[in-house]
């Protein structure tokens, strides 16, 4: 673990309770990486940085710009696991759930920054309630504009979500890896959701963080045709594993037409129409396990995704299921092994 670097910040909750936080959680930060190598080391620095010391875990997935060499010259007091193969974030990031040592893993990605250093802290006390399994973390695209996504309202109730971005969120890891990790033949985009759908269905939220902002500076190497492409398929893919009957009988086709519509540009409308079709396929060929959640909680997925960020763990807390503790698994789920 990294030596805990000593940080007076004003504001915010005492002294006594940022021990009471220290003793009771660990924290083990992933990130992914490929072909990024300036990017990184920025989100390297602002990692080591945080005023908790946290495992910082940097998953090498393939590259080949010198990214090895950078970070075991500069950052050594990271772990660094080089993959010769790119198998994608979603895979890398289990593999890093699978290796980390921290009880609350925070994920973070190659092209985003830590904006203070006690982000981590501010994040492990959010996870105040057994019911908070998740935990999606403030932050700012500032390459698009300065709106601050994922924060909770105010600081006097919980607010919970329906999901997180990838860039910016924290899980407990032994809820992680009883419900099984990332679904990793979702590939590129969506795995968040389908997880966070997965976690309400054992009894577990998503909490609005309240933690300074992580920054955000989106790559110009991202490849925006993925996104549309994923974007559609995996969008089915969702439907088709979690959905239940018969609420998937209306869900199915409308996200099916909601994708389509999302664009009419002829060239994203295609990638898009490809993705849609590459769904179904999968579905008819590979006939992946239906694994649904319940009614219940679906109509509640449903629910707290359209009341946005002002929806209270307390309003909700009568409406989720028992929590999934230890080997106990909800009668309509069943842990799904991380994939290999």
């Amino acid at each position: 673990m990294l030596r805990s670097i000593p940080f007076d910040h004003e504001g915010k909750k005492g002294e006594a309770e940022r021990d009471m936080t220290r003793s009771r959680l660990t924290a083990s930060i992933v990130i992914a990486t490929r072909n990024r190598k300036e990017e990184l080391r920025n989100t390297i620095a602002s990692a080591v940085s945080q005023t908790i010391g946290a495992e910082v875990l940097i998953i090498d997935d393939g590259s080949t710009d010198g990214t090895s060499e950078m970070v075991c010259s500069e950052f050594p007091q990271v772990r660094f696991i080089r993959c010769e193969e790119a198998r994608g974030y979603i895979a890398r990031r289990n593999e890093g759930a699978r290796l980390a040592a921290g009880d609350v893993v925070i994920s973070i990605d190659d092209d985003a920054v830590f904006s203070t250093p006690h982000i981590i802290e501010e994040t492990l006390r959010d996870f105040n309630l057994e019911r908070v399994g998740a935990v999606a973390i403030p932050y700012i695209d500032v390459s698009t504009d300065t709106r601050l996504r994922q924060m909770a309202p105010d600081s006097e109730s919980v607010y919970i979500s329906n999901s997180y971005i990838g860039t910016a969120h924290a899980v407990r890891l032994d809820v992680f890896l009883r419900l099984g990790g990332y679904r990793e033949h979702f590939v590129h985009q969506g795995e968040e959701e389908d997880y966070c759908i997965r976690m309400l269905n054992a009894g577990y939220v998503v909490r609005l963080g309240t933690a300074d902002p992580i920054h955000h500076f989106e790559s110009p190497k991202r490849d925006f045709s993925r996104r549309d492409f994923y974007g559609a398929r995996n969008a089915v893919l969702f439907a088709w594993q979690n959905v239940p009957f018969p609420p998937l009988l209306v869900h199915l086709p409308a996200t099916s037409i909601r994708c389509l519509l999302f664009t009419l540009r002829p060239n994203r409308f295609k990638t898009r129409l490809a993705g849609l079709i590459d769904g179904y396929i999968a579905i008819l060929r590979r006939c992946w396990e239906r694994r649904p959640v319940s009614v219940s909680v679906y109509l509640l997925h449903r629910k707290v995704k359209k009341a946005g960020r002002y929806c209270t763990l307390q309003e909700m807390e009568r409406r989720l299921p028992i929590l999934m503790r230890e080997n106990r698994v909800a009668e309509t789920e069943t842990p799904v092994p991380l994939e290999r």
